[in-house]
């Protein structure tokens, strides 16, 4: 993967307000094993139905830190894409995710600032009732215009 080079997402000069992405997917139990072992994380809720019964979830939910990598994963890989970076995130959790639930994600770009090099990003997410699992909005820098070698190198030559 080193020396590859990889095409870079939308610069901000290519992204328009009101544009917009969306995707479904869910967490299976291998995706929350991965997370819950590479964090320490035991916390019942999310693994144990015997606990989670007990609770008004009433079985084991996944974690928003999880739901929140599925809306970082959309801006890292699609909106703006890749070369992208998270600076300011502001969600909320309004339902649970349980294992298995498909998510529908949609974010919008809702503000540009050219002078900050940031966007401003509304997300959206539902279950499969309908229901809101997550929304909010995020502050993106997107893909910074790399300089090329080649064309400061050449400079030199007439």
């Amino acid at each position: 993967m080193l020396g590859k080079r990889r095409k870079l997402g939308k610069k901000i000069n290519e992204l328009k307000v009101g544009e917009s992405f969306t995707t479904s997917s869910s967490i299976e139990d291998r995706d929350l094993l991965m997370y819950l072992g590479l964090t320490d994380d035991a916390n019942p809720l999310y693994i144990q139905h015997d606990y989670a019964s007990q609770t008004p979830f009433k079985r084991p939910i996944v974690p928003s830190v999880m739901v929140f990598g599925m809306v970082s994963s959309i801006i890292s890989m699609h909106l703006p894409g890749p070369g992208s970076h998270i600076i300011k995130q502001d969600l909320s959790y309004p339902r649970p995710v349980y294992h298995y639930a498909e998510v529908r994600l949609h974010v919008e770009i809702t503000a540009i600032d050219r002078k900050e090099h940031t966007v401003d990003v509304q997300i959206h997410g539902y279950n499969e009732e309908g229901e809101e699992v997550v929304y909010g909005s995020l502050k993106v820098n997107p893909p910074y215009e790399p300089h090329s070698m080649n064309s400061t190198s050449l400079e030199n030559f007439y």
